[in-house]
């Protein structure tokens, strides 16, 4: 009977993947709605921010909020935007939403597409490369080039974009949406992006989840797979267990982030393996 255990495993998951693609809808015509607002605003402020009042401008003010804060709070907020903190985060419900969680991989992919040919593309740099190190409030590492966009406020509006998209509720929506913003105006607490690149991430990051979504309907077996699930998620444990390692310069959060990956490995290890194993013994 020993020996039967990897495929009891197997069939177990099957059958939770089976379940799971049910249990959250193929399309969300609500969630599409609230992303293409989300954007349109995002558009709108972006834009109006640099037609009349320049690249640089709200730095400071939102700089200097921050600076009469606690500086823990900035530093929670922006490892949100982390992508190792969001792949922990998805081991909490890889198993049960899997749609979600292949949506979110696909739209990850996106929007690090959509990042990553922007930074060298406008090469801008950031607050450090402007700005005297005295004259604003910096926190963790001093970082002075590749500003825009964003990458962290596209990793928080792909994450929380996701949820916007297959939610239910308009209050949950938009608590999640003001919790992405958060994270993207933390960017600017910290002192290393302009008020510009976080909005031109959120636009990115919540447009990312729409072709992220309809990628996700065409294919299935992503979903529903076994052997690819389990392949995404050895990537997101492998991804996880980095945060026992490296802090992203932001010791204020360095315990939350260690709990989190202690959490979500071991809730992982407890939905795929030993509750499992519990039940058919």
């Amino acid at each position: 009977m020993a020996k039967d255990w990897p495929s009891r495993l197997k069939d177990d998951l099957r059958a939770a993947l089976t379940q799971g693609a049910v249990r959250t809808p193929e399309r969300s015509a609500s969630g599409e709605a609230w992303l293409l607002r989300w954007a349109l605003v995002c558009a709108l402020v972006g834009s109006t921010l640099l037609l009349f009042c320049g690249y640089h401008a709200g730095f400071a003010r939102v700089n200097g909020l921050a600076a009469q804060t606690p500086a823990w709070i900035w530093q929670w907020l922006t490892v949100l935007g982390d992508e190792q903190v969001a792949f922990a985060l998805t081991l909490f419900f890889s198993r049960n939403c899997p749609r979600v969680f292949w949506t979110l991989v696909l739209a990850v992919l996106i929007g690090f597409a959509y990042t990553h040919s922007l930074k060298p593309l406008f090469a801008a740099p950031r607050p450090l490369g402007v700005l005297e190190p005295d004259t604003f409030h910096l926190i963790g590492p001093g970082l002075r080039a590749g500003s825009f966009p964003s990458g962290h406020s596209v990793t928080a509006a792909v994450f929380f974009g996701v949820w916007v998209y297959y939610g239910r509720s308009s209050w949950t929506r938009g608590l999640l949406i003001l919790l992405a913003v958060a994270v993207g105006l933390s960017r600017v607490g910290v002192g290393v992006h302009w008020p510009l690149d976080v909005t031109a991430g959120l636009l990115g990051g919540a447009l990312a989840v729409l072709p992220g979504a309809a990628l996700a309907r065409r294919t299935a077996w992503g979903i529903v797979s076994p052997q690819v699930h389990l392949a995404l998620l050895a990537l997101a444990a492998l991804v996880t267990s980095t945060l026992f390692f490296s802090d992203g310069g932001y010791e204020a959060a360095e315990t939350l982030q260690r709990l989190l990956a202690v959490s979500a490995l071991g809730y992982a290890a407890w939905c795929y393996l030993i509750a499992p194993l519990t039940r058919r013994a």
